[in-house]
């Protein structure tokens, strides 16, 4: 219940001396409190969105590395396979005793089988690879709206600009658009 009555303490602030002298009824200092009261709590929730953005957009950096990397390393396993298999496809082809001649075919269809299953593997970390890259952009984009948003917020309490102020929800929800964008590649 404690908790419960400092939150509300935060959201509806008091005046520390109930005595002070208040402002004129609808004075620029007065709004401008009414104004900062309502920002501040706005700007945090913009900067908690522009935070997880940033997780994700870094999220997504890492997933075209790691992806890139192994899809490299895949692609360097297949080659090593298709080269032990033309070695075995040679040794097969000197051979003179068949039952030698078969064991070098079985390997060499081996190789063949493991690298059907490694360029399987390589194809499937490039499309998560793609993927992440079609996404980046437009979380960096959102980011940058986040950014406009929250400065366009700060803005609205040294103009006491209400317009301001919700101009800078409008900003925000680009960046949500541009968010949702790439998370669900909606467009």
């Amino acid at each position: 219940m404690a908790l419960i009555d400092q939150v509300l303490g935060l959201v509806n602030k008091q005046p520390k001396d109930p005595d002070a002298p208040k402002p004129p009824v609808g004075s620029r200092s007065e709004r401008e409190a009414a104004l900062k009261d309502k920002a501040g709590m706005v700007i945090s929730v913009f900067a908690l969105l522009l935070a997880v953005n940033s997780w994700y957009g870094g999220k997504l950096g890492s997933t075209v590395l790691t992806n890139t990397l192994g899809a490299n390393n895949k692609w360097a396993q297949y080659q090593a396979k298709a080269s032990r298999g033309v070695s075995y496809e040679i040794a097969a082809k000197t051979a003179n005793d068949p039952a030698v001649k078969a064991e070098f075919l079985a390997e060499k269809e081996r190789m063949e089988s493991d690298k059907a299953e490694i360029a399987k593997e390589a194809r499937a970390m490039e499309a998560l690879r793609e993927e992440a890259k079609k996404s980046s952009p437009w979380i960096g984009y959102a980011s940058t709206a986040y950014q406009l948003a929250i400065v366009v917020l700060s803005a609205s309490i040294l103009a006491v600009s209400m317009a301001m102020f919700w101009g800078s929800f409008a900003v925000a929800a680009i960046g949500i658009l541009l968010s949702a964008n790439g998370v669900f590649l909606l467009f």
